[in-house]
């Protein structure tokens, strides 16, 4: 497909009983032959294709472009005529018919209609019919693009009866069917109608020739109409295919959803649920592409799958393939855990995905699934992770695309030192199954058990998971199954009028819940459990993840309120069942799974949900960004700890920032209170400095806590910019700036007093989180701790109500103050906060816990890849000379740095130059002379 990539429209399929006068055409043109330089009449039928104009009282553009020479397929269009697809475009503007409203015409000359190049050959055109914003559109039948042949020499021939299916595929009919076959000249010629080579009828000096031909012989037949005229000869053909009769037989044992490998590598079974479908085959590479009976499949007796078992496959090979339903529409396999994709593959770099299996050009269309047998079983390394428990969780999400410039699973692994040095034990990612696009969040999902390429290999997938287990962080995968897209196979098996059809085994033809995106499952269907169990079940064991943030939770219900906000989400039974099942059988694969909704319901049902055992996204935000901005009114903190929701356990995972919300620091530079210009928000250092007050008010709640990408450094780009799902800058010299490294220390120390310390875990815990001044207090037997702050802009004073007097210690600081009364008044200028403990901890021992000795100078290098320099980050437990070499994987060293003399114990830096090394992947190697520690540098310019 090219670029913008459009949802499919309806499957109108062929009957099994032979052809009918179904088979008319989407698109004519007048004349039958044109040039490039002719003026063309093109008239389209909204009654056919996939009928989603049918009817339409609106506006109709057409939305074209052009096949040429320079193309590589028929997704390439080129010369596009409209300048967007969701806007109406003057020039494009068909011409409805007073006689028949679903007719329409437009007249253009098509080398200067698209301004085509005069060194560019145009060999067909290509179109789509659509509203004016787009939200309807005109497809051909199988919910292809409608292309127009245009003439390329003195003589042309066409069989114009029975019109050829759409997407290359032949048609199918009963034996022993009459097929009334006519056809047409450019010119008067000697025209030939064969069948299978053996001749029917012919013609001398004729343009038109009509024939009947009896289909007797089972399997592939041609018809093909030439024309000769002089020393030229044309021809086109038709295929069509006499199919067996279904053979009704049950799934072998042991055989799978999707691709059951068999032993010996040369034979596969393919399963594919498809309730109600006439006939199936199974189409790809080891069939040339071409419907045949080894590739016909069986149907199970209830009517609900087909599967056919393929042999003779080489072991260790890659093999393209896709089902075609029904004579007309070809998908791949919902359950392939590899897709092609001709659009958007060419714009994955092979540094990413090396050797990328190359798309099938010209033999199918759409998306194609892979199959490999033998292939070699990844061997973890890390067997024995214990997940850390949930008060402890401090999740960090992120967006590869958005936090790294190559966007791959690899260099994350390269990056996790910056992670662990904060403090993070949670990873949670983006959604990675296969969406929609290259450039996405990933809410647009289509395959549900394949990785999408532009992060990188599976393999690569399971060394990032098996890497953060090994330093104890777990991995947390944004699962997206309130909705599918348009590529998904499942939507477009079942698919009508532009949505889902009524008999979708899996969809609501509308959604049931305001905020939808795409098309909405229904979780109430048998076979939309089964199906989301079933990818619950594969990451859990495939992958070893350890469980799901749940994107738009709320929406797993058949409760009908589709524009009303309250109703959808007050507490609704249907859907605590439906999420108390999937819990229950996730459970099964792993007693332990991390279970996230983004649910966002009355707290009636949250309650019962996090009372089950599963986790809720608690969204504080808003708040945190009202104080951080210095506004008052709205600033309390409260929600974000469990107990104040009366929760029985602390399973809300509250953050201040997520992908979906505005960031702190862009709002506090942009809106930042400005009332006392001695203090004013929008200064980037006072706005610093307000949001690690924040942190002080989040990481001591008891509870897990959420981090998004860069909060840690103070991020200031705006979500909106560029659009909200569109790129944004990757900032890892933030990391640099002394005000925001202090901000990402303070983050570092408060989670590692959060982890270390019980008290945030059994301790009780009191708030006072509204208004201008702020307090928290923890006590057990062993610690106690206060936190106080000012969030206004003016100095103001606030009760400590310290749990004891005595001697308290500022944790961030290393201060320290005597309290002789508990609740003296204590005076905060504006911004200023404190973190007190009764007792003396120090940072670095909090920060140094049972380290390995491998990990023990803490080496990071940032930024990772870089194309110039690269800061090197570490720690000396003692006081040491430090010698830095960057070698190649070969273990040439290709330079050697020494950083002076013997430098203090604690944290340092170190630049190192680049910028005349290859693209690569270099091993920078650390050494005290007691100590040594190697990490990768990825350097590509």
């Amino acid at each position: 497909m090219r670029k913008l990539r459009l949802l499919l429209g309806l499957i109108l399929l062929l009957l099994c009983g032979g052809i009918t006068s179904a088979q008319a055409q989407v698109v004519t043109a007048q004349p039958t032959f044109f040039r490039d330089t002719d003026q063309v009449t093109l008239t389209f039928d909204a009654t056919q294709g996939n009928g989603a104009l049918a009817g339409f009282t609106g506006p109709v553009y057409i939305w074209t472009g052009v096949i040429t020479d320079k193309s590589t397929s028929n997704s390439d269009w080129k010369y596009v005529k409209s300048p967007s697809f969701n806007q109406p475009d003057p020039a494009a503007l068909m011409t409805r018919s007073t006689n028949n409203p679903n007719l329409y015409t437009i007249s253009f000359t098509p080398r200067t209609f698209y301004g085509v190049a005069a060194t560019d050959q145009v060999k067909k055109l290509a179109m789509i019919f659509k509203s004016g914003d787009g939200s309807v559109v005109g497809r051909a039948t199988g919910g292809g693009d409608i292309f127009v042949d245009v003439a390329q020499g003195a003589l042309s021939v066409r069989i114009t009866a029975p019109v050829a299916p759409a997407g290359g595929n032949p048609l199918f009919v009963n034996a022993n069917t009459q097929i009334s076959v006519t056809g047409t000249a450019s010119a008067a010629s000697t025209l030939v109608l064969t069948l299978n080579k053996a001749v029917v009828t012919q013609q001398t000096n004729a343009t038109t020739l009509s024939g009947t031909i009896t289909a007797t012989q089972p399997g592939r037949n041609v018809i093909r109409l030439t024309a000769t005229s002089g020393a030229t000869t044309v021809s086109d053909s038709l295929i069509f295919v006499i199919r067996p009769a279904v053979t009704v037989a049950a799934l072998p044992a042991g055989a799978k959803d999707g691709i059951t490998y068999l032993n010996g590598g040369t034979s596969v079974i393919l399963n594919l649920t498809a309730p109600g479908k006439q006939f199936a085959y199974v189409i790809g590479e080891f069939n040339n592409w071409q419907p045949t009976e080894a590739g016909y499949m069986n149907k199970t007796p209830d009517g609900n799958n087909w599967w056919v078992q393929i042999n003779g496959l080489t072991a260790g090979r890659e093999y393209a393939y896709q089902y075609l339903v029904d004579g007309t529409l070809r998908v791949a396999d919902p359950y392939a855990e590899k897709v092609l994709d001709q659009t958007n593959d060419p714009y994955i770099p092979s540094v990413t995905y090396p050797s990328l299996k190359p798309y099938p050009v010209n033999l199918t269309t759409g998306i194609v699934s892979v199959l490999q047998t033998n292939q070699p079983a990844y061997q973890w390394q890390t067997t024995t992770f214990a997940r850390p428990a949930r008060t402890d969780m401090v999740v960090y999400e992120l967006h590869l695309r958005d936090f790294l410039a190559r966007h791959d699973y690899q260099t994350l692994r390269d990056t996790l030192n910056y992670l662990q040095r904060l403090g993070i034990n949670t990873v949670e990612l983006m959604p990675i199954n296969e969406f929609e696009g290259n450039e996405s969040w990933g809410y647009n999902p289509s395959f549900y058990f394949a990785p999408d390429k532009y992060y990188g290999t599976k393999n690569e997938l399971k060394r990032l998971i098996d890497e953060c287990h090994r330093r104890g962080m777990a991995v947390v995968l944004d699962m997206v199954l309130n909705h599918s897209f348009g590529q998904s196979p499942m939507v477009q098996l079942y698919f009508q009028n532009d949505k889902p059809a009524p008999n979708s085994p899996w969809f609501n033809p509308d959604a049931t819940h305001p905020f939808n995106v795409g098309y909405d499952f229904n979780h109430e269907s048998p076979f939309t459990k089964y199906f989301s169990k079933r990818v619950m079940e594969f990451w859990l064991r495939e992958y070893k993840v350890d469980g799901y943030r749940f994107d738009l939770s709320k929406g797993f219900t058949q409760r009908n309120n589709p524009n009303d906000v309250n109703a959808w989400g007050a507490y609704d039974q249907s859907r605590i069942n439906i999420w108390k099942d999937y819990y229950d059988y996730m459970k099964t694969v792993d007693p332990n799974v991390y279970c996230i909704l983004e649910h966002f319901a009355d707290n009636s049902e949250e309650k019962v949900l996090s009372d089950y055992g599963m986790m809720l996204w608690g969204n504080l935000n808003f708040n945190y960004n009202e104080a951080t901005m210095g506004y008052l009114a709205k600033s309390d903190f409260s929600w974000g700890y469990y107990g104040a929701r009366g929760w029985a356990n602390p399973n809300v995972v509250t953050y201040m920032e997520s992908h979906d919300e505005e960031r702190l620091m862009f709002k506090n530079i942009t809106y930042g209170n400005q009332a006392n210009p001695a203090y004013d928000v929008r200064n980037p250092a006072i706005a610093l400095a307000r949001n690690e007050a924040a942190a002080a008010f989040f990481f001591t709640v008891p509870g897990p806590k959420m981090i998004w990408q860069f909060g840690e450094v103070g991020y200031d780009i705006s979500i909106d910019q560029n659009g909200r799902v569109g790129n944004k800058p990757i900032l890892w010299n933030y990391y640099q700036e002394a005000n925001r490294r202090k901000l990402y220390n303070t983050y570092r120390e408060l989670i590692a007093l959060k982890k270390t310390q019980p008290v945030f875990k059994t301790g009780t815990f009191t708030q006072n989180l509204a208004g201008a001044t702020k307090t928290i207090h923890l006590s057990d037997a062993n610690l106690k701790v206060t936190v106080v702050g000012n969030f206004d802009v003016t100095a103001q004073p606030v009760n400590p109500e310290f749990q004891q007097t005595g001697k308290w210690y500022n944790y961030l600081t290393g201060d320290s103050i005597v309290v002789s009364s508990t609740t003296a008044p204590m005076t905060l200028q504006p911004g200023q906060y404190a973190v007190y403990t009764s007792r003396l901890i120090k940072k670095a021992t909090v920060l140094g816990t049972k380290a390995r000795a491998t990990d023990a100078l803490r080496l990071t290098a940032a930024p990772n890849p870089t194309s110039s320099t690269a800061r090197l980050h570490y720690e000396l437990t003692a006081p040491a000379a430090v010698t830095v070499t960057v070698q190649n994987l070969l273990g040439a060293t290709l330079r050697t740095l020494h950083a002076g003399a013997k430098q203090p114990t604690g944290a340092h830096e170190l630049a190192v130059p680049v910028q005349d090394l290859a693209n690569g992947i270099y091993l920078i190697r650390l050494s005290t002379g007691e100590q040594t520690q190697t990490t990768r540098l990825v350097v590509q310019h």
